[in-house]
């Protein structure tokens, strides 16, 4: 699936290739959260700014490794993006966030990489945030779905299970959500909704 890669590496094509799904991804969060309540936002694995507009009235960072999503979501949003590795993101003294979005991003990430990010990210927390994760659950069951968690240019979509313990390891589960992404009544991908506060 290499090629699959060097050809989603073109912000527009990735655009057009996540437009179709990209708002129904985001449903558990809207059925949880008010984002227009979200005062500072960091944005881990934002790629080419596509959760950018939800955000207008926000303090907003976005965060990726791929610098030609980081410039083209500069050009497009006038927004602060940086091409950075989240484990190795420092903000100036003092900056937090109450609002930390990882969309789609870990099922990209080995597990101990994956435990290094979620290990970083409660210090970047604001008093009374969340982190918000949304990622691709390997079903166990054979189907189309799991045919399609294989396929993604994701090479560790993970059982649902997995991802709770993932989660709950390094956050306080508040919302863990499981949800379809349907195209025309047929469930091409499972996914699922983590909010996680500090922990106790």
């Amino acid at each position: 699936m290499k090629w699959l890669d060097r050809i989603l590496e073109n912000e527009t094509v990735y655009r057009l290739w996540q437009a179709s799904y990209a708002e129904a991804k985001l449903d558990p969060i809207r059925r949880h959260n008010e984002l227009s309540a979200a005062r500072s936002v960091l944005d881990v694995g934002c790629g080419p700014g596509t959760n950018t507009r939800h955000f207008s009235g926000a303090e907003y960072v976005g965060l990726d490794v791929n610098p030609r999503y980081t410039e083209y979501a500069r050009r497009r949003w006038g927004r602060e993006f940086m091409t950075v590795d989240a484990v190795d993101y420092r903000p100036p003294a003092g900056r937090t966030f109450d609002f930390i979005l990882l969309n789609s991003f870990l099922h990209h990430i080995d597990t101990p990489g994956v435990e290094r990010i979620l290990g970083r990210l409660p210090a970047l927390l604001a008093p009374g945030g969340h982190v918000h994760v949304l990622d691709l659950v390997l079903p166990e069951r054979r189907g189309l779905a799991r045919a399609l968690a294989r396929l993604d240019r994701g090479e560790h979509p993970r059982p649902l299970e997995e991802w709770r313990r993932l989660f709950s390891r390094f956050l306080r589960p508040v919302v863990f959500e499981p949800y379809p992404l349907k195209t025309l009544g047929a469930t091409l991908w499972q996914m699922v909704y983590f909010k996680g506060a500090q922990p106790a």
